[in-house]
């Protein structure tokens, strides 16, 4: 079993910048392939940003440049900063690892 437990989302701006954290726990033996999915009303759940291996990794379209997704393998936690937030990246933020997700948090922007 794997638990990951993500946390820093909230209400900011636009423009504003947030940083969200994916700590996970249990059977991981690498932290190759854990992401950053969302889901905003209405719409079908996202990928945003994916650690494929080491510092590989892939970015959605509309974050490329604006969203850094980054890792700390010694906590087995991966990091999502993201800075130029707009309302449209309003939505529930997930974690992801092979088949377990996180219980997401959300992010809202205003306008």
């Amino acid at each position: 079993q794997v638990q990951l437990v993500e946390s820093g989302g909230g209400l900011v701006q636009a423009g504003g910048s947030l940083r969200l954290s994916c700590a996970a726990s249990g059977s991981i033996f690498s932290i190759n392939g854990m992401g950053w999915y969302r889901q905003a009303p209405g719409k079908q759940r996202e990928m945003v940003a994916v650690i494929i291996s080491g510092s590989f990794t892939n970015y959605a379209d509309s974050v490329k440049g604006r969203f850094t997704i980054s890792r700390d393998n010694a906590k087995n936690t991966v990091y999502l900063q993201m800075n130029s937030l707009k309302p449209e990246d309003t939505a529930v933020y997930y974690c992801n690892w092979s088949s377990y997700w996180g219980e997401g948090t959300l992010v809202t922007v205003s306008s």
